[in-house]
């Protein structure tokens, strides 16, 4: 139950490390934004750098060219610019107030942008010697993001979660939509309560699916004897395996 996390940092290159530094040096389980960035430099962590690329500032300038879409934007106009944006005209509907919006396109356009090509989470489960149990989870993000936005990756609970007594999970995939469901700790969970890896990944995979059948995750769960299981939706998710009986990496393959 130690938990370390940090959010919408820029100018430090390494997120794990920071988050690192404040599960073992604060009171606290999250920082965010340029505080977290001025602790962890303060910690010994190198920077502030310029963390952009020539590949990302291209991807940038291209984005831009295209006025500024995909976004993640919704009930705003103008919809196909650069903003600056404004909220739709609210719908009066007797005393309540709505917005209108296809609920499913948005997520179906959402979700879209999450595949092989544009997806870079990183999320391990560790087990040592003892059985103590770690886990961990770096992203960049969603690409185009809304500045500010904070996904799932520093979320317990929804990107990882690992129990001594139980085992771990990892998630990735349609961060905005899985941090609703807190997926890795419904699976450490379901585990606790005897549900096998397979089982418990594939149901926590279709309570997300059933409420937005076109989201795109994964999850991998392991249990605390080293029984692990995947499972997918929207994509297949290969996940790694390595023990120290194994000569090298084994790579799982799981299909929707």
């Amino acid at each position: 139950m130690e938990v370390g996390a940090v959010a919408g940092m820029r100018y430090v290159k390494n997120g794990i490390k920071a988050a690192r530094l404040v599960m073992l040096y604060t009171q606290h389980t999250m920082l965010v934004g340029d505080q977290a960035s001025a602790f962890a430099i303060s910690m010994g962590l190198p920077g502030p750098s310029n963390l952009s690329s020539t590949e990302s500032m291209e991807k940038w300038i291209k984005w831009k060219e295209n006025q500024c879409q995909p976004n993640f934007r919704k009930n705003v106009v103008p919809e196909n610019s650069c903003g600056p944006y404004y909220r739709k005209k609210d719908v009066n509907v007797g005393e309540k107030t709505c917005l209108v919006e296809d609920v499913a396109e948005h997520i179906r356009m959402k979700s879209s942008y999450v595949d092989f090509h544009n997806h870079d989470t990183i999320s391990m489960a560790i087990f040592d010697k003892s059985g103590h149990i770690a886990v961990g989870t770096s992203t960049n993000g969603a690409s185009f993001k809304i500045p500010g936005r904070v996904g799932d990756g520093p979320i317990a609970g929804s990107s990882a979660y690992g129990d001594d007594e139980v085992g771990a999970c990892g998630a990735t995939g349609d961060g905005d939509i899985m941090m609703r469901f807190l997926p890795c700790y419904q699976v450490v969970e379901s585990m606790r309560l005897g549900m096998e890896p397979r089982v418990a990944a594939k149901d926590a995979i279709s309570r997300i699916a059933k409420k937005y059948p076109n989201f795109v995750g994964a999850i991998f769960a392991v249990d605390k004897n080293g029984t692990h299981a995947g499972a997918c939706y929207g994509w297949t998710f290969q996940y790694s395996v390595r023990s120290p009986s194994m000569d090298d990496v084994e790579v799982i393959t799981v299909y929707p």
